[in-house]
């Protein structure tokens, strides 16, 4: 699936949302391993840095673990995963209802 980042928004945060949705949806599960920093960076065509800076904010959110000799894990915690789910839902349904409003205002 390629890696649509744009130049508008920061892009680790474009990263973070974009792995946040896969863990969420399920392409990667609960305990799998993540590739490598650089596997990613290369896979995204980003620099490693810049990876690495989004892989820590999905730490910092409990998505991700790492242990030090043997890479980055997705959590095992699938409530998490369900109430991020559930969070980025509701934003999005926020999202269409205020777009939806200024259309109807437009009429």
């Amino acid at each position: 699936m390629p890696w649509n980042l744009d130049s508008d928004r920061p892009i680790y945060i474009q990263i973070v949302e974009r792995l946040k949705m896969d863990i969420i949806s399920g392409y990667y599960t609960p305990g799998q391993k993540l590739p490598s920093v650089r596997e990613f960076a290369m896979e995204a065509s980003v620099n490693p840095n810049t990876m690495q800076r989004a892989l820590a904010e999905l730490e910092r959110d409990g998505l991700v673990f790492s242990q030090r000799t043997s890479g980055r894990y997705i959590t095992e915690d699938v409530s998490l995963m369900e109430n991020i789910k559930i969070e980025l839902a509701t934003q999005q349904i926020k999202e269409f209802l205020k777009k939806l409003k200024l259309l109807k205002e437009d009429l």
